[in-house]
């Protein structure tokens, strides 16, 4: 197996481990709008979102230097 394939997947099966101990239910407000839910599901939208914005950013960096 490739070293970053089980680097992903240790560092994926760490963000699991680390989200389902934390199952608390939390008050967001972002500005006007407020709502609760699980830190497990915040947790996870905020891992995703930076998954999205890094790969996002590697994209368009490497689409500008001519790759």
């Amino acid at each position: 197996m490739k070293p970053k394939v089980l680097l992903g997947l240790v560092l994926a099966g760490l963000v699991l481990l680390f989200a389902f101990q934390n199952t608390g239910v939390v008050e967001i407000r972002f500005f006007v709008w407020k709502g609760e839910m699980s830190r497990v599901l915040v947790f996870l939208l905020l891992v995703l979102a930076g998954f999205v914005l890094g790969w996002g950013l590697a994209k368009g960096l490497g689409m500008r230097k001519g790759r």
